[in-house]
């Protein structure tokens, strides 16, 4: 198709007006559209189903291990995925007679016009068909507004079928919002693009979540552009995302889009301000109000966590421009107690290298890599960038982390293997450089060195198994005791070594342990330069349906090596910086064998059994927590793991958010974070015991909000 520049069409606003006016009288004169099927019912109706891929009913949005669908319209829709791209079957409708000029639908799932198809037929012959969008790995589950000329068929009887006789990959179809209409869809625009000249700080871009992703591209003279694909709104938007814009300020940018339709305000409505567009930021009905999270869009794994001059940074696997996961960018804030935290603008966006994958950073204290330029010690990022292949790059700031700069001779290591990435510094003192782990493939992981993070070294290669990437290769101090370090390797999911190591090679002491058990814990990563203290940050695993923002990070918790009967063992407790939210204490001395009282919102609870011989159950804001002493399992939700009484007595210790409740035991020899919804409505707290168990105390700590 042609490509129009914006320079040689008229402006966009007198575009859009002749649109608008055109789209506008035309449907004065419509007749309306005509519902064939909108698929919001529990059943099909009388649309008759054939085979297994289509069940009994419409399918209520993403189907179990598929990924997420959207773009259709309302809770409903046709989604073949029944049961896995093995299903198949047909699904055809009742006999209806053409009254409109065209028929308008919603399509997605696998690209195959043999074996996927949605069907026009007339006196049983295919006279119209389509197919989906995907036929190859990844790809995406929305659906895509789609549309048939049936002027020619006007006033004949005619039945829809859609097929499903794909098993394969991209093996079924998903369709909705099938209309009789005499209204055309409007036609794509290509390369329209626009100039504004920079202000104020924030360019905001509305979202629309579900509609059709875009590609947008803000160039500014003599600056790296940011290209991003965004889900665009076309009319009103659901949110705001934004970019930071102050380092451009006074420059005049060009921000252009791939492809719009010819109705769409999505470019007119790109503005700038001095604050984000946010109604209520910070107290939306789902955010957290104790774990981190991003203002706008996505985040995931935890990056360059670094202590550096009383601040803690917090970078972050981030999408600025949108609720899923896309455009890996770092994100950052920062805090001087773990608990307080304020975002930074986004420190490391994609370039022609790749999307920014994860990694970490430290202070070059020593100033190895040579990027010191004034009296600031350096920070060095290490981050992988994700293009084809992935490779290992620096970046580098002089200021405190406030700007980056990526170095010039990247990437400082190649391609080692599949899709290696994640690396993971740390000094190595007596030996005077650098120990770099890094993921490469399953689960195996590399060790390298290096005298300057610009030429690296391979070591040696060891596996973790049952774990893979986001690897972190650490000492800890046994018991506490400095002088008698051993060196902790963990990977994504929480398994780790404990081993020795002499700089050259890494020796573990046995098998692998799991420091965590809960269901809202991945890529954990542990700050570098934190005198004296190992503090660890995980990130949550848990979706905000409805928000502008989606994913959080887990509490900050400090942990210990300590000698038990099973070896050393790495415990976790939440970082004494947390009691500052504490605003109320309520002490419950020897409530015997039951105990029922009002819970906060947002809670510390903290319960001490002895005599444990039998069974306990916490109902904390409906969670219901249990612990069995013939079994010596704590069991939330769907997780367990194991807890011995210590000195004859039980303890644990929760901290309930808006939407997760992360557990302690036993000093932290227990560490199990939870997320799941919790009604807002709900604040009951209760212990109940029984087989000679004893409720010893409970101590029960109202929180306030951390953006407060």
């Amino acid at each position: 198709m042609p490509v129009l520049s914006s320079q040689r069409l008229p402006p966009l606003s007198s575009r859009i007006r002749a649109v608008t006016s055109f789209v506008l009288a035309l449907a004065a004169f419509a007749a309306p559209d005509i519902v064939i099927a909108d698929f919001e019912g529990p059943t099909y109706g009388a649309w008759t189903a054939t085979g297994t891929a289509f069940g009994s009913g419409p399918a209520r949005g993403t189907l179990s291990g598929q990924m997420a669908v959207s773009g259709f319209t309302g809770k409903g829709l046709v989604n073949s995925f029944l049961g896995g791209d093995g299903a198949t079957g047909t699904l055809s409708s009742p006999p209806f007679r053409i009254e409109r000029k065209y028929i308008r639908f919603l399509i997605g799932g696998g690209k195959d016009v043999d074996r996927l198809r949605l069907e026009l037929l007339i006196d049983g012959q295919v006279v119209r068909g389509a197919t989906g969008p995907n036929d190859r790995p990844g790809g995406s589950e929305a659906l895509e507004p789609a549309e048939w000329d049936v002027r020619d068929l006007a006033g004949q009887s005619a039945q829809i079928r859609i097929v499903d006789e794909a098993t394969g990959g991209w093996g079924h179809i998903n369709v909705d919002g099938i209309v009789q209409t005499d209204q055309r869809l409007p036609k794509l625009l290509y390369g329209l693009g626009r100039t504004i000249e920079l202000k104020k700080r924030y360019l905001n871009l509305p979202v629309k979540s579900g509609a059709k992703k875009r590609w947008v591209t803000i160039s500014a003279p003599g600056e790296e552009p940011r290209r991003f694909d965004i889900e665009l709104a076309e009319g009103k938007p659901d949110w705001w995302a934004f970019t930071d814009v102050s380092a451009w300020k006074g420059k005049t940018v060009t921000v252009r889009v791939d492809e719009l339709p010819e109705d769409s305000k999505g470019l007119a409505a790109i503005d700038q301000t001095d604050a984000i567009k946010a109604k209520d930021l910070y107290r939306e009905a789902l955010r957290p109000q104790f774990h981190f999270t991003s203002r706008r869009g996505w985040l995931n794994d935890p990056n360059g966590m670094v202590f550096y001059k009383g601040e803690y940074h917090l970078f972050y696997q981030h999408n600025p421009y949108g609720w899923g996961w896309g455009n890996m960018s770092w994100g950052h804030a920062v805090s001087r107690d773990l608990v307080h935290w304020k975002e930074l603008p986004v420190a490391l966006h994609p370039d022609p290298s790749g999307t920014m994958y994860s990694g970490s950073a430290v202070v070059d204290w020593k100033d190895t890599a040579g990027f010191k330029t004034g009296s600031e010690d350096p920070l060095v990022a290490l981050y992988t960038a994700a293009g084809r292949p992935f490779t290992q790059g620096l970046a580098y700031s002089n200021d405190r982390g406030r700007t980056w700069t990526k170095y010039r001779g990247n990437p400082v290591l190649g391609h080692v293997a599949a899709e290696n990435r994640d690396p993971k510094a740390v000094w190595y003192e007596p030996q005077k450089k650098w120990i770099v782990s890094l993921f490469l493939d399953g689960e195996e992981f590399a060790i390298y060195d290096s005298k300057d993070l610009k030429t690296w070294r391979e070591l040696q290669r060891i596996r973790i198994p049952g774990t893979a990437e986001c690897p972190s290769f650490l000492p800890m101090p046994l018991d506490g005791d400095a002088s008698r370090p051993k060196w902790v390797l963990f990977g994504a999911n929480g398994g780790y070594l404990v081993g020795d190591f002499d700089g050259t090679r890494f020796v573990p002491d046995g098998p692998p342990k799991r420091m965590q058990h809960g269901n809202a814990w991945y890529a954990a990563q542990v700050f570098s330069d934190v005198p004296g203290r190992t503090i660890l940050i995980p990130w949550a695993q848990l979706d905000f349906p409805g928000m502008p923002f989606n994913q959080m990070m887990g509490l900050p918790v400090e942990q210990t090596l300590r000698t038990t009967a099973a070896g050393p063992t790495v415990f976790s407790v939440p970082v004494r910086e947390l009691a500052s939210l504490r605003r109320s204490h309520r002490k419950f001395d020897a409530p015997a064998s039951g105990f029922t009282n009002k819970c906060d919102e947002l809670a510390e609870v903290e319960v001490v059994l002895s005599g444990v011989s039998g069974r306990c159950e916490l109902n904390l804001r409906g969670v219901k927590v249990s612990y069995d002493a013939s079994t010596g399992e704590v069991v939330c939700l769907d997780r367990k793991a194991t807890l011995r009484p210590v000195g004859g007595k039980v303890r644990l210790r929760a901290f309930v958010d808006r939407r997760s409740v992360d557990l302690f035991g036993n000093d932290g020899a227990l560490y199990m974070p939870m997320g799941t919804p919790i009604d807002p409505a709900n604040r009951s707290l209760s212990v109940t015991t029984s087989g000679g168990t004893k409720v010893d105390s409970v101590d029960l700590y109202g929180l306030r909000s951390s953006w407060r």
